[in-house]
């Protein structure tokens, strides 16, 4: 096991139309994609894409659309760690103008305790915040063992500041911040004050603010894709997550920046791409974005 990712599965729906329709009115999306969803998860394929395959403790069902997950998983080599519920869960997505609107349908019942694993090897974990109970028993391990723990705070839950206690790189979105009534700066003095090594707030098309290991505050623009060439921004945060744990495990020598700057590029892939998994880059993709974009700044979605 070199990494752990800890969340929850969908199955995402996502489809492009002008409207929803309401009473009796009818409507014909003009494309769709069935992907996985979830932020750890999406975060997990997408590590699983880039050359490691992670494991992942994430919530199953034993109906179709259960076991249709599992099948994506072993397509990616992703070893799965089932926590089961009655009901697979899913997400209805709709992208426009570079916004998504969502619904979701949800089963986080969980039946049994979560697994108890053996973490031998593993130099990295990414959470998300759910499994509530999972994620704190696991962050506490992994701190105590010296391996690096992250968070993608994309909402706040229940355990947040707990959590945040045991976190090392904590990325967070732009929606927590209004949830806890700062604005990025105090977040990020707020991250600081949980012992975060690094944190960072993600705010769209205006790119990324975070702090590096001194506590020197950075910002990081967004990349400059052409709003005609972008398609569908879920999961492009959490493609961000995904490839800044990759870029760590396979040099973590190597600078936050670095790391983020590599991030960057395989999200500013995603959101030009209908759905999660046509959305996940290789290394060969995320060069190629690299060489258009990397020295532009500025308007789309792209962290």
């Amino acid at each position: 096991m070199q990494a752990l990712f800890i969340g929850h599965t969908y199955i995402d729906l996502t489809f492009l139309t002008d409207r929803i329709p309401t009473g009796d009115d009818k409507d014909v999306a003009s494309a769709y994609a069935v992907s996985f969803g979830g932020n750890a998860v999406t975060a997990a394929f997408c590590c699983g894409k880039l050359g490691i395959a992670p494991d992942l403790l994430t919530t199953a069902a034993d109906d179709w659309l259960g076991r249709m997950f599992l099948d994506m998983a072993a397509r990616y080599g992703i070893s799965i760690h089932a926590r089961k519920v009655r009901t697979s869960s899913l997400s209805f997505i709709m992208p426009k103008d570079g916004k998504r609107a969502i619904v979701r349908c949800r089963d986080d019942d969980y039946l049994h305790p979560f697994p108890i694993l053996h973490l031998p090897g593993c130099r990295a974990l990414h959470l998300d915040g759910h499994q509530s109970d999972a994620a704190i028993h696991y962050a506490k391990l992994c701190r105590e063992a010296g391996v690096l723990t992250s968070l993608d705070g994309g909402g706040l839950r229940t355990n947040t500041h707990e959590l945040l206690a045991f976190i090392d790189v904590a990325i967070v979105a732009e929606r927590l911040c209004q949830q806890m009534g700062h604005d990025p700066a105090q977040m990020l003095d707020y991250l600081k004050g949980r012992g975060c090594r690094i944190g960072g707030v993600t705010l769209g098309e205006r790119g990324m603010i975070w702090y590096d290991d001194t506590g020197a505050v950075r910002t990081l623009p967004a990349l400059t894709v052409p709003s005609e060439r972008v398609l569908d921004t879920s999961g492009a945060g959490d493609v961000f997550h995904g490839a800044y744990v990759y870029s760590y495990l396979t040099n973590p020598a190597k600078s936050w920046e670095e790391h983020f700057h590599f991030a960057r590029a395989a999200s500013a892939f995603k959101i030009q791409h209908l759905g999660n998994e046509a959305g996940l880059p290789t290394l060969a993709e995320i060069t190629a974005v690299e060489r258009e974009f990397e020295f532009q700044s500025g308007s789309a979605a792209a962290v």
